[in-house]
């Protein structure tokens, strides 16, 4: 496709404008689309993890870091490394196995780090399934306490006693 502007080098920038619910569409070669101040786009990379999408989509430098090889879910098998690759979750349990990694990533998204909507439980949870979700949130208690997050500790411990209040006869 050949420079709207110019007519003679090929088109290496295609934008699209929205004003007003009318679409317009421009295709400018590199010269053309300098004069009107607009950047050549670098060249893709070849794998661009989610991670660091997400962090320059924020305005912060991605994080250097590597994680370790050996991380991974106990549950699904996946590893973080898939994660960063696939940028999706094997399973429910890798959000608590890959935690650490998580927090930051979905405070950069969401501008907050933990679930403010509500749990499902069924109409009436039988006695092994409000066990599992005690043990669940016993869990999310004691991680809140080991990183000093204790205004969530302080929920956790509330529904907690109403849970197990629930559960006693």
């Amino acid at each position: 496709m050949k420079c709207d502007n110019c007519g003679e080098v090929e088109a290496v920038i295609h934008l699209t404008q929205i004003e007003n619910n009318e679409m317009t569409a421009c295709h400018l070669c590199e010269q053309c689309a300098a004069a009107k101040g607009l950047e050549t786009p670098p060249a893709p990379a070849s794998s661009f993890p989610l991670q660091e999408f997400l962090a320059q989509m924020g305005g912060e430098p991605a994080r250097q870091d590597p994680a370790p090889v050996d991380e991974k879910c106990g549950f699904c098998g996946l590893t973080f490394q898939g994660f960063r690759e696939a940028g999706r979750l094997g399973c429910p349990h890798c959000y608590t196995a890959f935690e650490g990694h998580l927090r930051g990533l979905l405070g950069r998204i969401h501008n907050s780090t933990q679930h403010v909507g509500k749990v499902y439980l069924p109409p009436d949870p039988t006695a092994s399934q409000l066990e599992r979700r005690l043990e669940g949130l016993r869990g999310q208690l004691r991680r809140a306490v080991d990183s000093e997050d204790f205004e969530r500790a302080a929920e956790l411990r509330d529904e907690i006693r109403s849970l197990e209040a629930e559960t006693l006869p």
